[in-house]
């Protein structure tokens, strides 16, 4: 069978009423088919099939309905009906809705074993190779043109699970608190977020020989070097000048003066940002926006630790900065900087580095070109025309809750799992309130619509299955069983009715061959633990709890620094006199008094058996695999003293 099909002639196209005028011209008046054929365009072959079916008196009452035949080509060989195609592409979209799409050929398998458990006529082929042909696969394309192959972008389960109702509805329900307490307009609405910019970049399409599959540019390092820009938006179209965050120890100012004017920046050892960093950032921010306690501004960010901090806080109230924070692993929607600014700087930043590349040849980028660069591209991606869309596209300026429509929360209905049975009563009120909070299952069991529940469904025997309707406590609808013993075929709309006349194209469904995935109950867990939400930063309450669990955290850094220290000093009493030799590679018997940290990721030399190397100028050490790898290494620390 061809895979694409031009029609040649335009036989098959004569409608029913003119092929009955003409076939009554030949039986009421006697005229010749050829004559009659002539003068009504149709092929006098198909006039003669067409009168020899039917008698005159048939084809002259005019009182009845005219009889009716198949005319021109018929889909003789189409294995599922338009209804039931119908329904494999609903199956389709919703599960790739759900972020769980079918492959093509998991689709052309799906449609084998639906064609089989149907007892539809299938080809050799399919029979033989145990799945639908590529050409079924093309032409159900084409006759479906709300499906096309897409290459899907990863997202995370935490994004999918926590990009819920509820947790978008507590998001808004502070914003709209926020703005009608304190009169917040469009301009005093900022978004604040960081980003990463490295010293290699990912090089733009170039034009070069066809037929060569490899095509090279040059970038400066295999691995680059993180910096950290933190940048803020407002709903205006604003936008303050970035904040830098470099890996080194010590901040001078000659880092940034190549960078935007009236940028700031900051250092740490890695390169991220840290609460005291933050609080930086907080009084950048406030000598651009110039926010009091009369003429508040309203800072909307993520709830990373480093934005946790007291000292932030009390300069957030001192300065009438109102802080509210995003809900978890939701900022890819509900993030302006996310939306329509992050993504373009990505762009003009990769094109400015190729520039610098092509202008500086054999030398290698550092981190302090990186300003130099983001000047470059800042401008052209944080254009008041990409802020303003960026915060309407999230529903905060201009303020739209239903900005997010239903088949946006499809992915969180995977995890909507029934809940663990405790006989504790405050942990059960605990769990069902925290599982409630992340799903949709409420709303559904509230509504009229029934739930179909395939727990009977046997897959091994399809000639015995029932199809039971659970419908919602009190709403008074019920949908009958369905059973294939009780299913009888409509032979004039290709349907089958059960015993109540409920219609399906499908005996046996695709949802029931391949149910779409659900997650599995809940394991129990610690349900005291709070976890992090939207919540109005500044505001008292909340305030309190960062406070309390600070306390915390310190009170038991402290215990375990003393518990060190004491062990350290026991272990230098037990070892005095004796020489302890430290190799780059540790021995199956840890000595109990190595309390040496990684430099990089700060954790325990007496924990780990993985190669570490020594600092040649401070000889403190580090893994190996956090370092470059050379064999004369020099710490980060050292060497940005060097440089500085």
């Amino acid at each position: 069978m061809p895979r694409y099909h031009k029609r040649k002639s335009n036989r098959g196209l004569v409608s029913p009423a003119l092929m009955l005028g003409a076939a009554r011209e030949v039986k009421t008046y006697g005229k010749s088919i050829r004559s009659v054929a002539k003068a009504f365009g149709i092929n006098y072959r198909t006039l003669t099939r067409y009168c020899q079916k039917f008698t005159a008196e048939e084809i002259s009452n005019e009182t009845v309905s005219p009889p009716t035949t198949k005319i021109g080509y018929q889909k003789n060989r189409q294995v599922f009906t338009d209804e039931q195609e119908q329904e494999l592409e609903k199956y389709i979209l919703n599960a790739s809705s759900i972020y769980f799409g079918l492959t093509p050929k998991e689709i052309r398998k799906l449609a084998f074993e639906l064609a089989i458990s149907n007892n539809l006529k299938v080809p050799k082929s399919w029979e033989s190779n145990k799945l639908a042909g590529p050409d079924w696969f093309t032409s159900f394309l084409t006759r479906h043109p709300s499906l096309s192959i897409r290459t899907p972008e990863s997202t995370s389960l935490a994004r999918a699970t926590s990009f819920n109702q509820h947790n978008v509805k507590t998001f808004f329900d502070n914003l709209e608190s926020v703005i009608t307490r304190y009169g917040i307009q469009p301009h005093d609405i900022w978004n604040m977020d960081e980003t990463g910019e490295t010293t290699v970049q990912k090089p733009s399409k170039v034009v070069a020989r066809k037929g060569f599959k490899q095509v090279g540019a040059i970038t400066s390092a295999e691995r680059g070097t993180l910096v950290t820009l933190a940048a803020a938006v407002s709903g205006g179209g604003n936008s303050v000048p970035p904040f830098f965050v470099f890996p080194r120890v010590h901040f001078k100012d000659h880092f940034i003066r190549d960078g935007p004017i009236g940028c700031k920046g900051g250092s740490n050892p890695s390169g991220w940002m840290t609460e005291e960093l933050f609080v930086g950032f907080l009084k950048h921010f406030h000598n651009h926006v110039k926010s009091t306690k009369e003429k508040p501004c309203l800072l909307v960010l993520d709830n990373h630790s480093s934005h946790l901090s007291i000292e932030g806080l009390n300069f957030a109230n001192e300065n009438g900065i109102i802080m509210l924070s995003f809900p978890p692993h939701c900022t890819h929607r509900l993030q302006p900087l996310d939306r329509s600014v992050f993504g373009p700087l990505k762009k003009y930043v990769n094109n400015s580095m190729d520039q610098w590349m092509v202008n500086h040849p054999g030398q290698a980028m550092t981190i302090y070109e990186i300003p130099g660069i983001v000047a470059q591209a800042f401008p052209l991606a944080a254009t008041p025309s990409n802020i303003v869309v960026g915060f309407k596209a999230c529903g905060i300026c201009s303020f739209n809750r239903d900005i997010f429509q239903e088949h946006d929360f499809m992915p969180s209905s995977v995890t909507d799992r029934p809940l663990i049975t405790v006989t504790d009563p405050d942990i059960v009120h605990n769990t069902i309130q925290n599982e409630t909070d992340n799903s949709d299952i409420n709303s559904l069991m509230n509504s009229d619509l029934p739930v179909l529940d395939f727990s009977s469904l046997d897959q091994n025997d399809n000639a015995n299955f029932s199809v039971r309707a659970v419908t919602p406590q009190g709403s008074g609808s019920s949908v009958p069983e369905i059973s294939q013993q009780d299913a009888t075929k409509d032979s004039t709309t290709n349907t089958y009715l059960g015993s109540s006349g409920l219609k399906t194209s499908l005996i046996i469904s695709p949802q029931v061959l391949k149910p779409l995935p659900k997650a599995l109950p809940r394991k129990s867990q610690r349900v005291d633990r709070r976890k992090c939400k939207s919540a109005i930063l500044t505001d008292t309450p909340e305030k309190t709890f960062l406070e309390e669990k600070k306390k915390e955290q310190e009170s038991k850094k402290k215990k375990v620094s003393k518990r060190v220290f004491s062990e350290n000093k026991e272990n230098k009493k037990a070892s005095k006199g004796k020489k302890i030799k430290k190799t780059t590679v540790d021995s199956d018997e840890d000595e109990k008094g190595d309390e040496d940290f990684c430099l990089i990721c700060l954790s325990s030399t007496s924990k780990s058996r993985e190669i570490w190397l020594q600092c040649q100028d401070c000889k403190l050490w580090a893994h190996k695999e956090c370092t470059p790898g050379l064999p004369n290494y020099v710490c980060h620390n050292c060497d940005s003293e060097y440089s500085d």
